[in-house]
């Protein structure tokens, strides 16, 4: 990077908004234990979109490779920086510019938290569905990056489906004004759901406007234990229609990954460790007291008809709260040592055998691996977690074959959620055509010509 671009980044952005390359270690540093200090040619930090915007067109001018970062909750490694990189840091970025009880639409800018978004929507008596346990580090901009799915996608769809449109800044510095805040809005072409999912490769979103809902009146949990895979399909169906359309999660934990998330010092476990399948369901509605009773229906007709064999259900807000915490408690899997984690989706009538076909093929390649499953089984999304034993780091590639390689045949995809960023750019070819990628390139070279934006994600230049 030449001394006159630094100059330039340093005086645009002014004090605290350029963090030089000898102060890029500190900056944000990861709290994981054994994670390299990052490296990079320096931090660009802009307070506003005309800022980002400003960035881009000095560092596209002069051939600057750029690294885009928002909250960095990523785990496809996407916002790792080289040496010769500059992160491009929207943390700055954290205005809620606009809220419309009436239309119930929010304009926020890239870098606010999904909990700041929801916060906000609560206070004015609305809801924002999309969430995850990392709600309060991710940020919007990752969000609609990455297109993140989370706990709700069974009921809300994914973060694409309440986007209505995206402010977003080009490789050349233009500034796209998108932020469209109508439901129904045909005039061309939908620009944004190009940006949306793309990984931060076509351009950088400096703001969204999205689409909120009423505030659910009810608010119902339960955790199930389920004998088998058929009745854990079965009772997934019976859920979904009993409760008339307010299903809004079904997370589902095999025993071993349920073990694992009830093992936090002082939790007293909802329903003792042992079924073949542990479920989290829950279901939101406009009628406390109706709806109540037909949650307590649905669930007394699945023990009677055997789809469970016990259900422990939340009997207040706090109770709710404890449920999800058990759900969110993945950081309990941090204390396996060395872990590899992956984020698949596949029809769900594919899973048990996907799932006993891994557990064997990891137990025979690795002497003592084991095996987590647990996630978002209502939308297809499982979170695949492998632990080959230890001193095996070097593994990586080995499980990946295991995880990745039966997906192709049952038209899997070897992301759900998380991206593909470099982790899982060798594997891409399973999920989407060659035709496809080519595309991909294209739409790339149209929009970065001189592939500046997040180079060598999704797929190598």
């Amino acid at each position: 990077m030449t001394g006159t671009l630094t100059v330039a980044l340093a005086n645009l952005l002014g004090p605290g908004g350029w963090i030089p390359p000898a102060e890029v270690a500190g900056w944000r540093a990861s709290p994981f234990p054994g994670v390299k200090p990052r490296v990079a040619a320096g931090i660009a930090r802009p307070a506003n979109a005309a800022a980002v915007a400003e960035v881009l067109r000095l560092c596209g001018a002069a051939g600057q490779k750029l690294v885009v970062a928002g909250g960095l909750t990523g785990l496809v490694h996407a916002t790792d920086s080289a040496a010769d990189e500059i992160v491009l840091s929207l943390e700055r970025l954290t205005a809620i510019r606009e809220i419309d009880p009436v239309g119930r639409t929010m304009i926020v800018e890239a870098g606010a938290t999904i909990q700041a978004v929801q916060d906000a929507a609560e206070a004015a008596g609305l809801f924002y569905p999309v969430d995850w346990g990392a709600r309060g580090s991710a940020t919007v901009g990752g969000s609609l990056a990455t297109n993140a799915g989370g706990n709700r996608v069974i009921r809300w769809g994914m973060t694409r489906d309440s986007v209505l449109g995206a402010e977003v800044a080009l490789a050349d510095g233009t500034l796209l004004q998108g932020l469209n805040t109508l439901v129904k809005n045909n005039a061309g072409y939908d620009l944004k759901d190009l940006f949306v999912g793309s990984e931060g490769t076509l351009g950088v979103i400096t703001a969204a406007s999205l689409r909120l809902r009423e505030k659910p009146q009810s608010h119902m949990a339960a955790f199930a234990g389920v004998p088998s895979f058929a009745e854990l399909a079965a009772f997934l169906k019976a859920m979904d229609r009993s409760l008339g359309g307010t299903l809004s999660a079904f997370e589902v934990m095999w025993p071993e990954a349920y073990e694992v998330l009830v093992s936090t010092p002082g939790t007293q476990p909802p329903l003792a460790p042992g079924s073949a399948f542990t479920v989290l369901v829950e279901a939101m509605g406009g009628d406390q007291e109706g709806d109540q009773a037909r949650f307590m229906a649905a669930l007394e007709q699945a023990l009677a008809d055997g789809l469970i064999a016990d259900a422990a259900v939340a009997q207040s807000a706090r109770e709710i709260a404890a449920f999800w915490g058990v759900r969110d408690s993945v950081l309990n899997f941090m204390r396996i040592r060395p872990l590899f984690t992956f984020d698949v989706s596949l029809p769900i009538r594919t899973m048990e055998s996907y799932v006993e076909d891994l557990r064997a093929a990891v137990a025979a390649r690795f002497a003592g691996g084991r095996t987590f499953v647990f996630g978002h089984l209502g939308d297809g999304n499982l979170h695949v977690l492998v632990a080959p034993g230890e001193g095996l780091h070097e593994a990586r590639h080995a499980v990946e074959e295991l995880v990745y390689g039966p997906l192709a045949a049952i038209r899997g995809s070897v992301s759900a959620e998380h991206g593909i960023g470099f982790e899982k750019r060798a594997w891409l070819h399973l999920s989407r055509s060659a035709g496809e990628i080519e595309a991909m390139r294209r739409l790339k070279s149209v929009f970065d010509p001189n592939a500046i934006l997040n180079p060598g994600r999704v797929f190598s230049a």
